[in-house]
């Protein structure tokens, strides 16, 4: 959390940030040319924004994109505003609309203190995955090819395929929400799971694109959620004190 803090302290990584909030997916070119700094200033700033997770590069051909991660955010929330909750609130209130964006595609990463094999069993085991995926009861085989689905209330409330399969490394689905006719209308995305082990941990890459321009935010807006529950989950063995984890403790 320090780096966080440390990074949202300087004004100019702030209008970094306001810039990946605007368009997310930028090249370094594309965001010096919005900011009155050298290219080696741009380069530094991002240099400790991506070190304190608030963003994440990923290559496109020759071509290196950055994008804005809601995660930090979201575990910076949990920790001091559900704690401190009035004298937060207004602070982050700014931060949290710049994080509500919608783009063509999402990008979320973050940092766990496990195995890649137990984070892949988080993902694709049905009772773990309830736990922090608002209740939701996911099934599949969980082979190339295969269909999944998810289920809430009794109801299906999202369903796809399974594109590729490379556990404990890699999974790429389809997704297709379906709890309401407003998401159900939005068609078919794509979500892809990328687990790198670093040291005795995890970096988990969640990458949702395929997106509608100007898509409904309820389709990509949870991650935040989901993923600083499963991080809770894997580390401590507790549910994360969040509507994503509340839903499964109320059904209990």
């Amino acid at each position: 959390m320090d780096e966080v803090f440390k990074a949202l302290a300087d004004p100019t990584r702030r209008s970094l940030l306001d810039e990946l909030f605007r368009e997310d997916g930028q090249t370094l070119g594309m965001l010096e040319a919005r900011l009155p700094m050298t290219r080696f200033g741009v380069m530094k700033h991002l240099k400790q924004l991506e070190e304190a997770g608030l963003v994440v590069s990923k290559k496109r051909g020759r071509e290196k994109l950055h994008f804005l991660n809601a995660v930090p955010i979201r575990l910076l929330h949990d920790r001091w505003v559900s704690k401190y909750a009035e004298p937060w609130a207004a602070a982050l209130s700014g931060l949290k609309h710049s994080l509500e964006d919608r783009t063509m595609e999402k990008v979320f990463e973050i940092y766990i203190k496990t195995t890649p094999e137990r984070l892949w069993l988080a993902i694709t085991d049905t009772e773990m995955r309830r736990k922090y995926n608002f209740g939701a009861v996911v099934t599949s085989t969980f082979k190339a090819g295969s269909r999944y689905e998810g289920v809430g209330g009794g109801n299906l409330i999202f369903e796809g395929e399974n594109l590729e399969v490379d556990p404990p490394r890699r999974l790429v689905q389809s997704f297709h929400a379906v709890w309401g006719e407003d998401v159900k209308a939005e068609g078919t995305s794509r979500v892809t799971w990328e687990i790198t082990a670093v040291g005795d941990s995890c970096r988990l890459v969640v990458t949702h694109d395929q997106l509608r321009e100007g898509a409904n935010e309820q389709l990509y807006g949870g991650w935040p959620m989901v993923l600083s529950g499963l991080k809770t989950l894997l580390e401590t063995g507790e549910i994360l004190t969040t509507p994503g984890s509340l839903r499964w403790l109320g059904a209990q």
